[in-house]
């Protein structure tokens, strides 16, 4: 039998939602502008391409000179690695997933947009550093999801053909350029229709990935 596939994940709305400690960062970059705070609904709809972007969301949607984008997402940056874990939960069963996967024999890793420091604080915080054998975060190349790049560098740093766990139509693009099989996870922040993306199963329900993995490995 061919070697268990090495399983990548993206992190936010996939594996942890971080949703709550993004909008309350949001918001106190918000208030240092005097401006309103945003719903956490809202902040989600920004959510998927980076820290970069998602500030620059914001500031166009609240009016604020994009002249000041370096600085305030410098500083959102660095709020939120210091508090990056306070509201964020892990999803349902993912720990025992997690563990129960690499029991089956597959090496496990990140492929983020959320910056390497942050990444780092949040996987500490919540347990999850442990279980990854390679992270790829969204400044650790120069190109971000949805390009390739990222997700074929974690794939040849586990040394093993993949599969790509996401939960967002950046994933869906991402998996499809690089050539990967594409898992959704369709608890997450999903922002189109999923008749919109390409997938070759989902789930909402950690229990229920290992058994999906392997049928798409029965597949493959």
């Amino acid at each position: 039998m061919s070697p268990a596939p090495a399983l990548i994940f993206d992190l936010d709305g996939s594996l942890i939602d971080s949703l709550p400690d993004l909008a309350a960062a949001v918001n106190r970059m918000l208030a240092t502008e005097g401006r309103q705070p945003m719903a956490p609904d809202q902040v989600r709809s920004f959510v998927g391409d980076g820290a970069k972007i998602l500030v620059a969301r914001v500031m166009a949607e609240r009016g604020i000179d994009m002249a000041r984008h370096d600085a305030l997402a410098g500083r959102l940056v660095a709020d939120y690695t210091e508090r990056s874990a306070e509201l964020t939960t892990v999803y349902p069963h993912v720990h025992e997933t997690l563990e129960t996967l690499r029991s089956d024999g597959h090496r496990l890793g990140i492929c983020t947009n959320k910056p390497a420091a942050a990444t780092a604080s949040v996987l500490d915080a919540l347990g999850l550093a442990p279980f990854f054998d390679c992270v790829i975060a969204g400044d650790t190349l120069a190109e971000r999801k949805p390009h390739p790049a990222p997700l074929r560098a974690a794939s040849a740093a586990l040394g093993v053909h993949g599969l790509f766990i996401g939960d967002s139509e950046v994933d869906a693009r991402t998996a499809e350029a690089a050539g990967l099989p594409f898992l959704l996870f369709s608890a997450g922040y999903l922002r189109v229709p999923r008749s919109e993306i390409h997938f070759t199963g989902v789930f909402d329900d950690f229990r229920d990935l290992p058994q999906l993995v392997a049928r798409v490995r029965a597949l493959t």
